[in-house]
């Protein structure tokens, strides 16, 4: 069965420290660890979380606050154009993109599943992605050859990632990170589910689904990945340290606000338009577009197997600001 860890704080104290625990449905079993790192947690007391018994729930989980079950002091990797109807909504060719893109988040980015989100008053062209989050177990080391037989080795847990983006900075500045990684761009949680090695072998069966107002507008299945997670964690053990608690963000499916225009407003953008003016045209567009997250929209995202047996929750997030 899985595990659901939840870092939280009493509700009726703003200075709280905050605490882990594990989730048994309505109720809470304390680890008593103090406010660890994920990472730390992970790896200095696995055995313990997994001990924990449903008769060791006695704190109600309506008296608590939940934070998000990622610090902000592990890395946050995140993986693009990795689902074939994503490429294609961008107007781009799976052809061209051959290689599995890599880019990082600001962890400061990093909020609760059911946090408020402030956009930014210079942000018109706000979107979502639904992605599925891993979080390391374990560090991994430089030259690791991971297999799909052995996630459970390297892999701790997953959770619901919203990579909120601002596009009109995204995209004609050219900066991920910068587009990705403004305060509370990265709702993560409600939980972090622990799976066993047998349950890993089902990440492929997870359902993502993503809603704006009651309209879903994000669905597919995990096992649509173009590079899985396997492939993933061999990559980055060529490329740089990962640790145990750091969170790779795997990659969202079609459905997002922002779309390619059609294929001859394309032709004209890329053959007779500057750059200045094909971003000015691109942002006046979008300025239309009903798609685009704005203050009052209440985001449902929720990713689980069909029968329920793995379940990482729901995060409801409401967007403020000017």
């Amino acid at each position: 069965m899985p595990r659901t860890l939840i870092r939280y704080t009493a509700n009726d104290d703003a200075s709280a420290t905050p605490a882990w625990g594990v989730s048994f449905g309505s109720a809470i079993a304390p680890l008593g660890v103090g406010d660890l790192p994920t990472g730390r947690l992970l790896t200095d007391h696995w055995d313990r979380i997994w001990s924990l018994a449903p008769a060791q729930a006695t704190l109600p989980r309506a008296r608590v606050r939940l934070l998000a079950p990622v610090t902000t002091d592990q890395q946050f990797i995140c993986q693009g154009i990795n689902y074939r109807s994503h490429v294609e909504e961008s107007g781009l060719q799976l052809s061209q993109f051959p290689f599995n893109t890599l880019f990082t988040k600001a962890p400061s980015c990093i909020t609760a599943a059911d946090a408020p989100v402030v956009r930014p008053a210079h942000v018109r062209l706000l979107d979502y992605e639904i992605e599925l989050g891993l979080v390391l177990r374990r560090r991994l080391p430089a030259g690791s050859r991971v297999s799909a037989d052995d996630l459970g080795e390297w892999l701790g847990g997953v959770t619901i990632v919203n990579d909120l983006s601002a596009r009109d900075v995204q995209l004609p500045q050219g900066q991920f990170y910068k587009g990705k990684s403004y305060r509370g761009f990265g709702p993560v949680g409600p939980g972090l589910v622990l799976l066993t090695p047998e349950e890993w072998r089902r990440w492929p069966e997870l359902h993502m689904r993503l809603a704006v107002n009651g309209q879903t507008r994000q669905q597919a299945y995990c096992r649509e990945m173009i590079h899985p997670p396997a492939a993933t964690l061999t990559e980055l053990a060529g490329l740089h340290d990962v640790h145990a608690g750091d969170l790779i963000a795997t990659g969202t499916p079609a459905g997002c606000a922002a779309r390619a225009p059609g294929r001859a407003a394309m032709f004209l953008a890329r053959h007779l338009l500057s750059d200045a003016r094909k971003w000015q045209l691109f942002i006046r567009k979008g300025l239309s577009n009903p798609a685009y997250l704005r203050p009052g929209d209440r985001l449902h995202l929720s990713i689980r197997t069909d029968d329920g047996a793995i379940d990482l929750g729901e995060q409801t997030t409401v967007i403020t600001g000017p």
